[in-house]
């Protein structure tokens, strides 16, 4: 018992070590922002208010966290440091629902602002700056709350439960995990929107509405319809989402504006689809999937296996 703690206290102390030592890097790469954009920025006027706020948002209360942190950690107390981060953690949430905005509002002002444009080329030019760009700099709060999760991770597995920490230790693990799953969450939203965003545009006309709330897009790909009378397959490309099926074929090629673009030919609700798979339960040449609605039943093959069991799979889960 007293080797495994002793093997526990120096794991424990090693990742003390590493995580003061980053957090002074940290810091330093906050206090180049702080320093020589948001302050001087303040002072100068170049960007108003509003729009600064936008840009670099609760930039400034984050570094002031990380500063009381560091402190904390610099005398060792690893508990009282925690309690106060933990208080602080719900601004990472806040930057991450902000960054999106905050990239867009910093490309505009850089196309229209000349003298903020000249601004921060001067900024970055400074030797401090290593020839890292604003740009570099402004996710590194998101990337530092990562890394806090698997520090006190770490922390809390080398902590015997009787020390006078654990409980402290315990509960920031629990924090960090929930602001990290926020995170993640704001993360996979907004990749999400992307998505239903550009088979919008892959959309000819505005007929179809695939930009809605709640909607989740899941994959697309090419499939061969088998129709029902003795017509040969037709190749169709097929969108997946967590509601519905969306069957296109492509523009002529030689379209002027929609040579690219697909037209859509149905879109059919998941809410009374059933799936089954008619062949391609052996290793034998891809296989055939039929899927039945209320007023339709579709026959869809592919030549690849690994392609057809995959859409079996996804729209088992969307129907599911």
């Amino acid at each position: 018992v007293e080797e495994q703690r002793a093997r526990w206290g120096r794991k424990r102390s090693r990742t003390a070590k590493v995580l003061l030592e980053t957090e002074h890097e940290y810091l330093g790469q906050l206090d180049l922002v702080v320093t020589f954009f948001v302050t001087i920025l303040k002072a100068k006027g170049t960007l108003k208010p509003a729009v600064l706020e936008t840009i670099f948002g609760p930039l400034e209360s984050i570094y002031v966290a990380s500063q009381v942190f560091s402190l904390h950690l610099e005398k060792g107390n690893l508990g009282l440091g925690l309690e106060n981060l933990c208080q602080k953690l719900e601004l990472y949430g806040h930057y991450s629902e902000n960054l999106e905005q905050a990239d867009k509002t910093l490309k505009e002002q850089l196309k229209k602002n000349k003298s903020f444009r000249r601004f921060k080329k001067l900024q970055e030019s400074r030797p401090q700056f290593q020839g890292r760009k604003l740009e570099d700099l402004l996710p590194l709060p998101l990337q530092r709350l990562h890394q806090y999760k698997h520090f006190l991770r770490d922390l809390l597995e080398n902590t015997s439960p009787d020390n006078t920490e654990y409980q402290k230790l315990a509960k920031a693990v629990k924090c960090v995990s929930e602001i990290s799953q926020w995170v993640q969450d704001v993360i996979r939203n907004r990749e999400n929107s992307l998505q239903l965003l550009r088979v919008q545009k892959l959309l000819k006309g505005q007929k179809t509405k695939v930009l809605a709330p709640g909607r989740w897009y899941i994959r697309e790909g090419w499939l061969l319809v088998v129709p029902s009378k003795g017509e040969e397959l037709k190749h169709r490309m097929f969108f997946l989402f967590s509601d519905i099926f969306i069957a296109t074929r492509p523009c002529h090629p030689l379209h002027l504006l929609n040579s690219n673009r697909f037209t859509c030919q149905a879109v059919y609700p998941l809410q009374e689809c059933t799936v089954d798979k008619v062949f391609g339960h052996t290793q034998s040449q891809g296989g055939l999937l039929s899927l039945s609605f209320p007023h339709k039943t579709l026959l869809l093959m592919s030549s690849d296996q690994q392609d057809i069991n995959d859409w079996y799979q996804s729209l088992k889960a969307a129907i599911r």
